[in-house]
């Protein structure tokens, strides 16, 4: 069996798994092993493993039972989970490292891909005065978010579609000096050969086809997967037949989105306007 290796550092999620592949080699079980004790496949436990899912209240107890690790498990679970990532965005984010094609919808802030580290500081600053998140939530979201980032420059590159609602560009983050350097991103990134930007104008009105972030994947093996979420709330939608209508209603965002060389335009006008 091929034995993937884990790295702690990439997420929490990530450092759940390494603790539990090492408590279950320390016990020279094997994930189905594992499984059986807990009331898990080996391809559950597997997944937890490789920070592709992440544990549940309920595997967290049955490992510490199985395991004997007196609430280890438990606690490091309420730890992950009280964390700043949203339910079923940490899953999202392990196919998104492996997706051939990202289509990506969003409103009020630059897509977090997209942003500089400046704007995404400045961003979870501005959560930390209001009092939601602490400053180590705050440092964990970016660390994220970087990370992201770096796994996109990979060869295949992913094609990389992004929509942005006009008020993304609109609203100032971090002085000017920041949104000079994020605008700049932007039209970098619009020059790649393998993406798509295009801002979606106020004038589309209620034809506009999201009130909320969307993000829809295209895996290696063409099924599609597709994550939205509030400000409290996340949601992955694994199925592929339940996915279609959403990449058909971002098929006509995109027919009445500004083309790219509009969006670049309003990119560098917006710039100059700067203070």
């Amino acid at each position: 069996m091929n034995r993937s290796e884990l790295d702690p550092a990439a997420s929490p999620e990530a450092a759940f798994g390494a603790f539990l592949r090492s408590s279950r080699e320390a016990r020279k079980w094997t994930q189905e092993e594992l499984g059986e004790r807990v009331g898990y496949s080996g391809t559950h436990v597997s997944a937890v493993e490789n920070g592709r899912r992440p544990p549940t209240a309920r595997l967290a107890r049955e490992l510490d039972r199985a395991l004997g690790s007196e609430g280890v498990f438990q606690r490091r679970a309420r730890e992950l989970h009280s964390s700043v990532l949203l339910e079923g965005f940490a899953e999202y984010v392990a196919h998104e490292a492996t997706a051939t094609e990202l289509r990506l919808f969003d409103l009020g802030i630059i897509p977090g891909l997209l942003q500089t580290t400046e704007y995404a500081a400045a961003i979870a600053a501005g959560a930390v005065r209001r009092g939601s998140i602490t400053q180590d939530q705050a440092d964990e979201r970016v660390a994220v978010l970087l990370r992201r980032q770096a796994k996109l420059n990979r060869e295949p590159a992913p094609r990389l579609h992004v929509v942005m609602d006009e008020s993304c560009i609109r609203r100032p983050v971090g002085g000017a000096a920041v949104m000079a350097a994020q605008f700049d991103r932007l039209v970098e990134f619009a020059a790649l050969p393998t993406t798509l930007l295009q801002v979606a104008p106020y004038g589309i009105g209620e034809d506009r086809a999201f009130d909320l972030p969307v993000n829809i994947l295209t895996l290696p093996d063409r099924s599609l997967m597709s994550y939205a979420e509030s400000s409290q709330q996340g949601h992955l939608e694994r199925e592929t037949s339940s996915v279609e209508p959403v990449l058909t209603a971002y098929y006509q965002l995109q027919a009445l989105a500004l083309p790219q060389a509009d969006s670049v335009a309003l990119f560098c006008r917006l710039r100059k306007e700067l203070p």
